[in-house]
């Protein structure tokens, strides 16, 4: 004990501060724009009424080297007439490209990325990078965890770079088993995987782990956080059974100095622990045994055993506009129901404020939510169970979410489009004009916006190609940009 006290101790001396406010307001740093996961880009340019002048500018040329399942993210230096869009690819290439042209600025090749003959099961190949890195607008470096092909076999590396020149930061990259090793854990990352958006706060870099597709050998869900300043410092929280991988593309949502997350089933768990939940704890990554800190279905077992699990999208903290901001979590599960917890008090197992059937089939992208009026609009990708035409082709569901005791949720409208790409949705102010953007990944694959309080069709692109599912587009003050395997798209409005 002594000896976490005065690991502890070191780690909050360098990150004792929180991040001061970004003077590059209109810089997209992490996935879907906030660390709340929000998706709530705020354009003010972008009205109802221009959404329908938006169009793919054909002048961008942004050539990317192997498949793109990251979102990029856009960084506009202090001082600076343009920004810069980053995108980090399954080749374990990441690249910076001018965001006005296309141009690239650099690029850092971080190692060879592991082939799929070399791991035990998945469906990425090769694995490289898979998770959306995340931009410390403080010191300019940006952050991100690869799998490479080492002698010694796949390993799970974190890399800090700068975003000046791509130049590796000193100290990086940590080897996250060998650091786990000091510290007296084990880590195989043969069979972990990493696809989760990173998060920055207090100075730590967070990164969670699950395993591969087809859920094969010992994983477990990690979650570890690595100081910025002095990467020989770490934390970390792993799930007790096996399994209970932290799988979405949305990753860690952060409220406060509150961590939130969501894994996975686990295996032979006769007892719960700790999948299929949704777990709060601090920077310190420190499990709490109050049930005001995990939630979990009361019928988890069911769920381990019919892979139908809470950890395939992130948990989505809400502030109901019209309830004197009550304080909610919201949960989407792979089992088709969304979960209102209490964000004060997760309620332990089956302590939920309300649940709903609410989708025909998994939910396994990133939601995205804006107010409308008194309520929370939240929008996602599966057919909805209530869309008013359940076979017209709705792969995209809204549900709004009002303040009470208990709080209600009823689906608000329903969009047609074939895909699974995240939503996202921009406000001219937060709150008014909001659009839902929708990708149509590995299905349609056009881009495709809603009004956001009907669901009134307001664009859909031409097909775009190499689309992948964990896929979600970001939105800059001028433009859209959209990431595929081989480009990025622009698109001006």
């Amino acid at each position: 004990m002594r000896a976490r006290a005065a690991l502890m101790a070191g780690i909050f001396a360098l990150a004792i501060s929180p991040l001061p406010a970004i003077a590059q307001d209109h810089s997209v740093l992490t996935y879907h724009g906030d660390d709340s996961r929000s998706g709530n880009f705020v354009v003010s340019a972008l009205s109802w009424e221009k959404a329908g002048s938006v169009h793919l500018d054909r002048m961008f040329d942004a050539r990317i080297a192997g498949a793109l399942y990251a979102q990029p993210l856009y960084w506009h230096p202090s001082g600076s007439n343009t920004g810069m869009l980053i995108v980090a690819s399954e080749d374990d290439i990441v690249q910076s490209f001018d965001a006005t042209t296309g141009k690239e600025l650099w690029r850092r090749v971080v190692g060879r990325p592991v082939a799929g003959s070399s791991l035990p099961c998945g469906n990425i190949n090769p694995l490289g990078i898979t998770g959306t890195p995340v931009i410390d607008p403080t010191t300019e470096a940006i952050y991100f965890d690869a799998a490479v092909e080492r002698p010694n076999g796949p390993r799970h590396e974190l890399f800090g770079l700068s975003l000046k020149d791509g130049s590796v930061l000193s100290g990086w990259p940590i080897d996250i088993a060998d650091a786990l090793r000091r510290s007296g854990r084990h880590f195989d990352p043969r069979i972990q995987n990493q696809r989760s958006a990173l998060t920055l706060l207090d100075g730590i870099v967070y990164v969670a782990f699950g395993g591969h597709f087809g859920d094969c050998e010992n994983y477990h869900g990690w979650v570890i956080g690595i100081v910025a300043h002095d990467p020989s410092k770490l934390v970390s929280f792993e799930t007790r059974a096996r399994g209970g991988g932290i799988w979405s593309p949305g990753g860690l949502s952060v409220v406060g100095h509150d961590i939130f997350f969501a894994t996975g089933n686990t295996f032979g768990a006769n007892k719960w622990s700790d999948g299929e939940a949704v777990f709060r704890i601090g920077t310190d990554l420190r499990r709490s045994e109050s049930s005001r800190d995990y939630f979990a279905p009361s019928d988890w077992k069911g769920l381990d055993s019919q892979d139908a699990d809470l950890g395939g999208t992130n948990p989505l903290p809400l502030t109901i506009p019209g309830s004197g901001g009550q304080a909610l979590m919201l949960a989407l599960g792979k089992d088709r129901k969304a979960y209102l917890l209490d964000r004060n008090d997760l309620g332990g197992i089956g302590g939920q404020l309300a649940v709903e059937a609410v989708s025909t089939m998994r939910i396994i992208t990133a939601p995205t939510a804006y107010p409308v009026g008194e309520e929370i609009f939240v929008a996602f990708q599966a057919p909805g169970l209530h869309c008013p035409q359940p076979d017209a082709g709705h792969g995209l569901t809204v549900l709004k979410i009002a303040g009470g005791s208990p709080p209600t949720m009823a689906t608000a409208w329903c969009g047609a489009l074939r895909g699974r790409g995240s939503a996202i949705a921009t406000t001219t102010d937060g709150h008014s004009n909001p659009i839902v953007w929708a990708l149509g990944a590995e299905g349609d694959n056009r881009l495709h916006a809603f009004r956001g309080d009907t669901g009134e069709p307001l664009f859909v692109s031409e097909p775009l190609s190499g689309l992948r599912h964990l896929q979600s587009l970001i939105a800059t003050q001028d433009r859209l940009y959209v990431g595929g395997d081989g480009r990025i798209y622009a698109f001006n409005f």
